[in-house]
């Protein structure tokens, strides 16, 4: 079995770099036509459309909408376990914003004021492996990039900092798995489904 990790498509708020947690930013009409290419390569050759997977998705629209656009909305079960990092004081701002007024702030170490703890983040991470798991069947989940590089971390045992040093670009495609019976990081970050289009 293995877990399917899809970052939702480009918002405004991606594209500006700004901190989108709880906030319900629309998809941009470029990340619905990413999301779009990134299903059309779902449901092609080797993935077919993974038509055995079990299918969730972030409650948030622009991973429900992604979700919706590349081809799983029917079979798909909306679950707040997906939702983004609580970004608390710090939504809607830039890294450079937050850092002019927090020198050295590292959100992987440090958090967030008023927001989500790391050891809330990285407990929902887990709630999302252990249901990964849980079955002989692959999985797909439509998410963010915060939480879904949570996700991949503790799939391979480490602590949610090691997150820090896995990118996910939007509307990537990311599948967790195994190798020699040890969890591994089979496809990570990849976005060839959209060369040429950002």
């Amino acid at each position: 079995m293995r877990l399917f990790l899809v970052r939702h498509g480009r918002t405004a708020w991606s594209v500006s770099g700004q901190h989108t947690g709880r906030t319900d930013v629309p998809l941009l009409d470029e990340g619905r036509a990413d999301a779009k290419a990134l299903g059309q390569r779902l449901h092609r050759t080797p993935w077919s459309g993974l038509a055995g997977a079990e299918v969730r998705t972030s409650p948030l629209v622009r991973a429900s909408e992604t979700c919706e656009l590349a081809g799983f909305g029917d079979r798909a079960a909306r679950w707040d376990a997906l939702r983004e990092f609580h970004y608390g004081d710090y939504e809607g701002l830039t890294p450079a914003q937050i850092t002019a007024v927090r020198p050295g702030w590292f959100i992987w170490r440090d958090g967030v004021p008023g927001g989500e703890s790391l050891a809330r983040v990285s407990e929902r991470a887990d709630e999302v492996v252990a249901w990964a798991r849980s079955a002989q069947r692959d999985a797909v989940v439509f998410a963010h990039g915060h939480i879904l590089r949570a996700i991949g971390a503790r799939w391979l045992g480490e602590p949610i900092a090691f997150a820090a040093r896995v990118r996910l670009a939007p509307a990537s495609l990311s599948v967790l798995g195994w190798a020699y019976g040890a969890p591994a990081l089979e496809v990570w970050n990849d976005t060839a489904h959209l060369e040429g289009r950002v």
